[in-house]
């Protein structure tokens, strides 16, 4: 049937009632989106927080606003239209996704859901042909660019420069705690502690399925521990170092990762060429865990590299040397 795109309608297919009750309901969601928002970051950016607990507030008075001009238009019963129900309409990214991402994230997220909801309306004002039609939505488009700059006068007053400064630096501290802390722990783990036994074998049998088999197993193995001994070291509550299954994951996946690094060129059936390709990566390994900590622990360069480079060395020469009595 024309205007049913599986199960989903139109934009242009919606009468001016549906049109308006899609309206009410994509507000009413906007707010609890919000106020989802501000229970997320409150105990930590209680000024976000804030600004968030006030643009829903916003979005509820707009609502209402809506809801009174459906009672006069067209009586009480509000037709059930949302966004999922209505092909091409935007979307919202999950709270539960956004808020995972951390405060930037959010902020971002808030501005663009603004953002988009007054691009549709102006594009879809100027598609159709009736004339009360395109004034609603003209009207609606109009609304949103209000909540745009309402979200920048908002964001001034409870997010001063220095407030703003200052959430920022605890959002970065957080991030390092929770990722890069546990995932350069891991790369580090991965990457040193699999190159004895990879070499060993690469050089002890010179087979090099054999090697990427033990490479694999060694890899996972020590990914797995790590992910595990990560998640039940600590539980964040009182180091403050955030969710024990993010930085689980963070161990693990990093781990595992450093030792596929140079485990995975042993899939090549040629020896030599396998191990100069995997010594290659070695060293492309352990100038990126330096970089890491330079980037994020502020870690001077040259001694990163000197520590992570010679324990590293320390630990090839022994596989090798393992590999080859």
């Amino acid at each position: 049937m024309l205007g049913n795109f599986g199960g989903r309608r139109h934009f242009n297919d919606l009468n001016e009632q549906e049109i308006l009750a899609l309206a009410i309901s994509s507000e009413e969601d906007d707010s609890r989106i919000y106020q989802t928002y501000a229970a997320q970051v409150r105990d930590e950016f209680p000024a976000t927080a804030e600004m968030l607990t006030a643009m829903a507030a916003e979005e509820m008075r707009h609502h209402q606003r809506l809801i009174d001009l459906h009672k006069a238009r067209f009586g009480e019963t509000i037709p059930l239209i949302r966004r999922e129900h209505v092909a091409g309409f935007y979307a919202r990214t999950p709270t539960w996704l956004v808020g995972n991402l951390g405060i930037a994230r959010i902020r971002s997220e808030i501005l663009g859901m603004e953002e988009n909801a007054h691009a549709y309306y102006a594009k879809a004002a100027k598609r159709v042909t009736d004339a009360d039609t395109r004034r609603l939505l003209t009207e609606l488009a109009a609304a949103e660019a209000g909540h745009m700059k309402l979200s920048s006068a908002l964001e001034e007053k409870h997010l001063p420069e220095d407030v703003r400064s200052e959430e920022d630096a605890l959002a970065h501290r957080q991030f390092v705690l929770t990722w890069v802390q546990p995932g350069l722990a891991g790369l580090m783990d991965g990457s040193v502690s699999t190159l004895a036994p990879i070499f060993a074998t690469a050089f002890a049998t010179q087979n090099t399925w054999t090697t990427f088999l033990v490479g694999l197993a060694a890899s996972i193995g020590a990914g797995i521990s790590m992910g595990f001994t990560e998640t039940a070291s600590d539980d964040g509550t009182i180091s403050g170092r955030g969710s024990p299954i993010k930085r689980g994951i963070a161990a693990g996946v990093m781990t595992t990762l450093g030792g596929l690094g140079h485990a995975l060129p042993y899939i090549i059936p040629h020896f030599w060429t396998a191990t100069a390709i995997a010594f290659t990566l070695v060293f492309c390994e352990l100038w990126a865990i330096a970089w890491i900590q330079k980037r994020y622990m502020d870690t001077p360069f040259f001694r990163a590299a000197m520590q992570v480079v010679l324990g590293g060395a320390l630990v090839f020469a022994a596989g090798v040397l393992i590999g080859s009595a």
